[in-house]
């Protein structure tokens, strides 16, 4: 039985939804020493969020951002936390709507996704940083 807890750190990107299957699995070498298992992936923030979706067409990402920004725009009269930004308390939201953490299983050393799936960040910030996410990997 293998057991690996490590945290990764994700580049900083702008605001939207951003494919980053590859950008996690560059910092897993040790994914490859387990054939059957299953991967956690912990999102560190309150205002970036983690999801699975489509990987193969960049409009499904612009379809998302767009939508959670309807659904969740900036502004709005309801909210009191206004401290950091008119972007800060929808950051909030967004992310406890989406969730901050996945499972996916691992077979045969690699992430076991669909054929169009993908692991995306999802920044909800204009400006939010470098983001840690805590891996932690269990297998045979």
């Amino acid at each position: 039985m293998i057991s690996i807890q490590k945290k990764i750190i994700l580049k900083s990107k702008k605001r939207g939804f951003h494919l980053i299957t590859h950008e996690v699995l560059a910092q897993l070498s040790e994914i490859k020493k387990i054939e059957i298992g299953i991967a956690h992936l912990f999102i560190q923030h309150t205002s970036a969020s983690l999801t699975l979706n489509e990987n193969a067409t960049p409009d499904v990402r612009v379809d998302l951002e767009n939508s959670m920004n309807k659904i969740v725009p900036e502004g709005s009269a309801l909210y009191t936390h206004r401290f950091e930004g008119s972007d800060d308390m929808p950051a909030h939201i967004k992310a406890s709507l989406l969730g901050s953490s996945l499972t996916i299983p691992i077979t045969n050393g690699a992430f076991n996704l669909g054929t169009w799936q993908g692991i995306y960040l999802c920044e909800h910030r204009n400006d939010g940083g470098a983001r840690n996410i805590v891996v932690t990997l269990f297998g045979n």
